[in-house]
């Protein structure tokens, strides 16, 4: 997994608390990562229609549905896309000692244990809301933990003139 996943799922449990749209600016700044690559996930998160870019002086980003609703699968797969982690190359068709197509008519013992291994990540990722992420927040770190976000992103920062829109961050 790419480290955008992890800046992306720190973004949506952030916008759980937030009362009004956050810049892109705002979330780099409140995890102090960069801007551009931020915005980068965010646009990812857009595209698959997990937030929504609000434009003008107030913009920023939104969640487009309940957290409850959103899993930690759908993040992963907007950022990194839905392919599958590993990719059978047929390698045992390979070298001196190949073997030939026609005995490789099942995958390979390899690939199962990798598709099982897949499988079971992925529907463990999908039974994980980002409503249960930001449930673990306020566990790891105390019952105050996202009220002090929520109030840290309603403090305006005049200095982003952020709008939250695509060429947010750039």
């Amino acid at each position: 997994m790419s480290g955008g996943v992890e800046w992306a799922l720190h973004c949506c449990v952030v916008l759980t608390t937030a009362s009004a749209p956050v810049p892109a600016a705002r979330l780099a700044e409140l995890h102090d990562v960069s801007g551009s690559y931020l915005a980068k996930q965010l646009q990812a998160l857009s595209r698959a229609g997990l937030v929504n870019s609000v434009q003008g002086k107030a913009g920023g980003y939104v969640l487009t549905r309940s957290p409850e609703l959103l899993s930690v699968l759908e993040v992963v797969a907007a950022v990194d896309g839905p392919q599958p982690a590993f990719v059978c190359t047929e390698i045992r068709q390979r070298g001196p000692l190949a073997a030939a197509p026609e005995d490789c008519t099942r995958p390979c013992a390899i690939t199962r244990a990798m598709a099982s291994a897949e499988a079971a990540w992925r529907a463990a990722l999908r039974d994980v809301s980002v409503a249960d992420l930001a449930r673990g927040v306020d566990e790891d770190y105390g019952p105050t933990a996202l009220a002090g976000i929520s109030g840290w992103l309603a403090v305006p920062d005049d200095r982003s003139g952020d709008s939250g829109g695509p060429a947010a961050g750039r």
